[in-house]
């Protein structure tokens, strides 16, 4: 008895390159979003009621160690020593005269450092607000 073969095309669906898709698309969203927050030094912000909603131009931080970095825009924040600060925020200036500049100080910082950097702001006509969280009722 001869054996016939009908030549038939069973669809059959993967579900390994649906999974491919998804852990790309998962790895893509997990390194997206470590772009989305600018501020990449952690300091722990005061509260204040008075909340601004522009995001300022610039950044300057200072965390709970006393070291301070800079960033301008999307640029990635960069650790500079006090002695560079003023050149720093002149040539970001000079960039876009228009700019204000947000000061970051974490709440462990004391008053003087503070001082200390809006006294440069203040000395080179800068604009610049000291960020704050909100506070949690």
């Amino acid at each position: 008895m001869a054996l016939k073969r009908k030549n038939r095309i069973e669809a059959s669906f993967s579900m390994s390159s649906m999974t491919d898709v998804i852990f790309l698309l998962l790895i893509f969203f997990m390194v997206t979003s470590t772009f989305v927050f600018p501020n990449a030094v952690k300091v722990n912000l005061p509260q204040s009621k008075q909340q601004n909603v522009a995001k300022p131009l610039a950044r300057v931080t200072i965390d709970a160690a006393l070291n301070y970095y800079v960033a301008v825009g999307k640029e990635k924040t960069v650790k500079v020593d006090y002695a560079e600060l003023p050149s720093y925020l002149l040539s970001a200036r000079d960039s876009e005269p228009d700019m204000y500049f947000a000061l970051y100080a974490d709440e462990s910082v004391p008053y003087r450092e503070i001082m200390k950097v809006l006294n440069i702001a203040n000395d080179n006509q800068l604009r610049m607000v000291l960020a704050t969280k909100p506070i949690k009722e």
